[in-house]
């Protein structure tokens, strides 16, 4: 039987150990990096290797991430554009609010707490992106 893997990345050590504790008892191994650690990881192409070969679901971005404990997880938006080009931030933060948006059917308050933003800074960013809430309740009532 296969276990879940979750990797975490933090620089607080409290947050790290807190996270361990909790998960250690829902079958949940918990594989724990320093931002540096990471950043480092990720240009070495053994690191990337095994990360990929341990969690492709967390890498390609092919399949949600569930929890059996009821939290909620937004998936983080596959890049579209071509290797040797970078997405700006606004665009990747664009995308996973749309994704929120669609998952909670147009739910703002939902989409916001599934973020972790405040409903306002949502509605900002709603505006600021232009992104039309109403599609996603046009679509559920459609289905």
């Amino acid at each position: 039987m296969s276990r879940t893997v979750m990797i975490v990345v933090s620089d607080n050590q409290e947050t790290i150990e807190n996270t361990k504790k909790y998960w250690e008892n829902h079958d949940v191994t918990v594989q724990a990096y320093s931002s540096a650690q990471w950043r480092e990881g990720l240009d070495n192409a053994f690191f990337r290797q095994q990360l990929v070969a341990g969690v492709p679901a967390l890498i390609s971005g092919s399949s949600p991430v569930n929890s059996d404990v009821g939290g909620n997880v937004i998936q983080f938006p596959t890049p579209t554009a071509t290797a040797s080009s970078v997405q700006k931030m606004e665009e990747l933060e664009a995308q996973a609010i749309e994704n929120a948006i669609v998952q909670y059917k147009g739910n703002l308050t939902e989409a916001a707490k599934a973020l972790g933003i405040g409903r306002a800074t949502l509605y900002r960013k709603v505006k600021q992106y232009h992104i039309d809430p109403s599609a996603a309740r046009k679509k559920k009532v459609a289905a």
